[in-house]
């Protein structure tokens, strides 16, 4: 099942990036830009940044999120969000034998197709355990010829048969990343990934994610999710048609 925690954020984000933009439209010193920024001036300065389109100040605030239950497959998706910092679990140092798989929600609601599904799981995980075990006696027996010793050996041998083993895994399988991203990125990702177009996987991740940074910084992402959010849809033809339904979901809480 998909978890996401915010693991950790730039304290006072909103307070940070509104004194940001106060140094840009405003004659303060360093050491009093944050004097007098209640909440109030605060959310005004962070919606006149929106207003004006000028989005380099909110990059000073990052979030970090710590994310598990969770495929491969949406892996390769987040990813291409280049302006992020990522640490994912390894698949040469970590075993995947007996891995755990996401199930798309399509597949599960089809008794035929979730019976096949679970099948080709199995039989995966089948192919890999041989697959470790067969490279691994392979490796170990070759490090004890050249001389190592056998418990580094084995070691060795080990992570050598994850390495090619893991060729076998599937897109299904689980894993777990810990993700940063600034606040720019954040309205980027939101945008593109909350939108009822994006895949049902990756959507739930970026809802999630929005839903926990709003509540530590309602200022700064009270506006953030997809656009037609914020006025009419981006996707043109290919729209879901279901604005008001999206809007109500992603309106921030009152």
């Amino acid at each position: 099942m998909l978890k996401v925690e915010l693991l950790s954020y730039t304290p006072d984000a909103d307070k940070l990036v509104a004194a940001a933009a106060k140094l840009c439209y405003a004659k303060s010193d360093i050491d009093t830009l944050l004097d007098g920024l209640t909440p109030e001036k605060t959310e005004n300065f962070l919606d006149m940044l929106t207003t004006l389109g000028h989005q380099s100040p909110v990059e000073h605030a990052s979030f970090t999120f710590g994310i598990e239950g969770v495929s491969r497959a949406l892996l390769a998706q987040l990813t291409r969000h280049r302006i992020a910092s990522f640490s994912v679990q390894s698949q040469r140092y970590v075993s995947k034998c007996n891995f755990e798989y996401i199930t798309p929600p399509e597949i599960e609601a089809i008794p035929e197709a979730k019976a096949e599904f679970i099948a080709a799981m199995e039989e995966d995980a089948r192919h890999y355990e041989n697959l470790q075990n067969i490279l691994k006696k392979a490796h170990l027996e070759r490090l004890i010829a050249e001389g190592k010793d056998a418990k580094e050996a084995a070691k060795a041998a080990e992570k050598m048969a994850n390495e090619d083993a893991r060729f076998v895994l599937p897109n299904a399988c689980d894993t777990r990343i810990i993700m940063t991203m600034n606040v720019r990125s954040l309205y980027n990702f939101f945008t593109l990934r909350c939108c009822n177009r994006a895949q049902w996987e990756i959507r739930e991740l970026a809802t999630q994610m929005l839903m926990l940074v709003r509540e530590v910084a309602p200022f700064l992402f009270k506006n953030a999710g997809p656009a037609c959010l914020r006025g009419k849809c981006s996707e043109a033809s290919m729209t879901c048609g279901k604005m008001r339904e999206v809007k109500e979901k992603f309106a921030p809480k009152k």
